[in-house]
């Protein structure tokens, strides 16, 4: 069995698609409620979270806890 890095995978799917492409492709993800797209957002969060002032993470942070 091979062994699939889906970091890698989705970041290579994405890496030539212009801000307008990802926006449709969360948007639609999260309106399909898809359960297989959710890796995919997965990686576009860790994606922010990683590149996030400490700042920036407690705005998030405080919108995903207002919002659960």
């Amino acid at each position: 069995m091979e062994n699939i890095d889906i970091r890698q995978s989705i970041k290579n799917n994405f890496k030539d698609s212009d801000i307008e492409e990802i926006k449709d492709s969360i948007e639609s993800s999260i309106e399909d409620s898809d359960e297989i797209t959710l890796p995919g957002l997965g990686v576009f969060f860790e994606i922010l979270w990683n590149n996030s002032t400490d700042k920036q993470k407690e705005e998030i942070l405080k919108i995903i806890k207002n919002n659960i």
